[in-house]
Formats: structure tokens, C-alpha cells, sequence
């Protein structure tokens, strides 16, 4: 089968890896798998380095026209982000090959924006959400979905950066607590900041140490740690490629997020068999669910903070989740598994309509 992915965002987070594990995973199952991304941004750089063929385009009229010329070459289009299928609900008609659509987000439709998205929604042929929360929305709409789940690969560890990162921040002697996430608003820094300081009350050796691009809360979150006199107790790391090989510089792993549809970084931790705390926000109460990890409302530092010293202080407990959350992630969360389940929703999606498969299962 020939398909083509779809991600035309710029930088690097959650969704590019996981679309380039889809890149890997589907070669690996036989198939003919191609890239239409933005040009010198990391996925395509990444793609490239792997071999794959990648279509460049600098800016959308470009990726149009890429589209317009050799889209119908495709037996599956893939698109991994809500921009690119807007593009191939406009193109349809002109295409084809069937429309595959991941749904990564947990957000709700909001009234202005509900006729067009169902308009869209509606030119998909394989409609695939990567949890329970991500597919409410279309559900509710009427729309058959797919749970698809997003997947993570054990990372090795990398010893000598982790000491280099303790020697930098000052960091021996102290426990960790540690965070994945941009300084965006639907993550919610402000709330973790709030953590910090309140945990520091009964716990001041922990540190906090941030790692995340810059967002639309950079600057309020800096002038938080400043106002509550943390910093020495939080610091900001910056974006860092491979992240997930650093997880051995944490005692436990920490997501405040006001809406997350699953939280790949979580699955990193369970990997590292780090103890993870997180809020109640989407898709992170599934997988943090039937004692994989300490939950809290949005918003509730209080609570956060609460859970955060309950792992630092509890290795029973620390060590009975961390092996529950490492037997599931190894179960539910195989690259390998996402894949297939890809791959049989191209076939059920590209069979004669007579006998397709509808069923919202994968």
C-alpha cells in the first residue's frame, strides 16, 4: 500500500515523534510510506536521516500544490494534525486515495468553530483518536472512531549527559522532581510552579527542573518562580532533542496539564519506571488509572504538591506503581502495535464499500 503522512507543524513535540514512529513502523509492515512535512523543520530532518522520502514544502502553497499534482498517487493519505486535514477535506474531490485522520487533542469544539469542523471531520474515510478523551468530541458528533493509541520505544539512557545535568543545576544530593512540557497554556506551568513552592514548605531538597520550549506562558511562568523566590527549587531547561533519555535524572515525574489527549511523555516515565503525578486532564486519567500513577484535579497545586511528596516519601508505593505502569505500557503502548492497528484501518478504509469493516474499533 502506498501512504502518505501528513504533518506540517513546526518544531518538535509529540505529535512528530509520533508520527515518525508511524513512518518506521509501517516500513517495517511492508508498505510503501511517504512524508509531506515542512521544509528544514525537525520531522522532515529526522525522516530524512531515516531514510524515507520526504516531500518538502516552505510554506502551504507549496504543499497544495504538491497535493494538486501527486496526491492522487496515494492509496492513503494520512493526516496527522487538524491544519492538514483541512487541506484534504477542501482537495477531496481531486484525490484518490483514501482520507485517514488522527485526532490528537482532547479540546472541545467550540460553537463558532462546529460547523466547519464537522464538515471535515465528516470527508474522513478512517477517523482514529489516540484516547478515550480525544475521541469524545467526534463521538458526540455521531462519528465512528478509532482509539488508536499513541506508542513510546524505551530510550537508553544517556549517564553522561544526566551527570552533566546534575553538575550544571547542582543537583547531587537533592531529589528531582521533573517535567516534559512546553510553556503553553493548556500545560499549565503556573499550577507545577505553585507545586514547587508549597512542596518546599516540608520538602526543600527537592528540585525542579523543567524541560520545554518556549510558549505563551514563558514569560508568567519565569515571573512566578521570581516572585515565589524559587530559583533555586525550579529551573527551566529549555527544549532538549531526546528528552527521554535523560528521565534517569528523575525521582518522580510530574504533568499539570489543563487538557492533554493522552500525554506521550507520561509513557517515557513509565519506561523509566519513574513514578508519575498528573492531573485529571483528558486522556492522563486513563492512563494513569488502576494505581499507575497519583492523580489530582486541574489546577490543585495543593494537591499536586500532596502527590509529589507521597512518591518522594513512599518507595512501597513507588515501586508497586511503577511496575503496574511498566507491565501496561509494554502492553497497551508497542510502536509496533500502533502500527498494525494503522494498518488495518488503511485496509478496511480502502475496501470496496460492500465489505468494509465500520466498526469504531482498532
Amino acid at each position: 500500500m502506498r501512504i502518505l503522512l501528513l504533518n506540517f507543524e513546526r518544531g518538535w513535540r509529540g505529535g512528530e515523534r509520533q508520527t515518525l514512529y508511524c513512518l518506521q513502523q509501517l516500513r517495517l509492515l511492508g508498505h510503501d510510506v511517504q512524508l509531506l512535512a515542512r521544509e528544514g523543520e525537525p520531522l522532515a530532518q529526522a525522516a530524512r536521516q531515516g531514510g524515507f522520502v520526504v516531500h518538502g514544502a516552505g510554506a502551504v502553497p507549496a504543499l497544495l500544490a504538491f497535493l494538486l499534482v501527486r496526491g492522487r498517487h496515494f492509496d492513503v493519505l494520512h493526516a496527522q494534525t487538524a491544519n492538514t486535514l483541512t487541506w484534504l477535506a477542501v482537495l477531496k474531490p481531486l484525490l484518490r486515495g483514501r482520507i485517514v485522520f488522527t485526532r490528537r487533542t482532547a479540546f472541545p469544539v467550540s460553537s463558532s468553530k462546529l460547523r466547519k469542523t464537522l464538515w471535515k471531520w465528516r470527508r474522513v474515510d478512517g477517523f482514529a483518536a489516540i484516547s478515550e478523551a480525544a475521541a469524545a468530541e467526534p463521538r458526540r458528533l455521531g462519528l465512528d472512531v478509532s482509539i488508536i493509541r499513541s506508542a513510546a520505544e524505551p530510550a537508553v539512557a544517556n549517564a553522561e549527559h544526566i551527570e552533566a545535568l546534575r553538575e550544571r543545576y547542582g543537583l547531587h544530593g537533592r531529589r528531582v522532581v521533573g517535567t516534559t512540557a512546553a510553556l503553553t497554556r493548556e500545560k499549565d506551568p503556573l499550577t507545577l510552579i505553585r507545586a514547587a513552592h508549597h512542596l518546599r514548605k516540608t520538602h526543600p531538597d527537592v528540585m525542579f527542573v523543567h524541560f520545554g520550549a518556549d510558549g505563551d506562558v514563558s514569560f508568567a511562568a519565569r515571573q512566578l518562580v521570581t516572585e515565589l523566590n524559587l530559583g533555586s527549587h525550579y529551573v527551566f531547561a529549555g527544549f532538549v532533542s531526546g528528552v527521554e533519555s535523560l528521565y534517569g535524572l528523575f525521582d518522580v515525574f510530574a504533568l499539570s496539564s489543563t487538557h492533554e489527549a493522552l500525554g506521550s511523555s507520561v509513557l517515557d516515565a513509565f519506561y523509566q519506571r519513574v513514578p508519575v503525578v498528573a492531573t485529571r486532564a483528558g486522556g492522563l486519567k486513563e492512563v494513569l488509572a488502576d494505581g499507575r500513577g497519583v492523580l489530582c484535579d486541574v489546577a490543585d497545586y495543593r494537591a499536586m504538591a500532596a502527590g509529589i511528596a507521597q512518591l518522594l516519601d513512599d518507595a512501597e508505593l513507588c515501586a508497586c506503581v511503577t511496575q503496574r505502569a511498566y507491565d501496561y505500557v509494554w502492553a497497551e503502548h508497542d510502536v509496533g502495535q500502533m502500527a498494525q492497528r494503522y494498518a488495518d484501518l488503511y485496509l478496511r478504509v480502502c475496501a470496496p464499500d460492500g465489505v468494509r469493516d465500520s466498526s469504531g474499533t482498532a
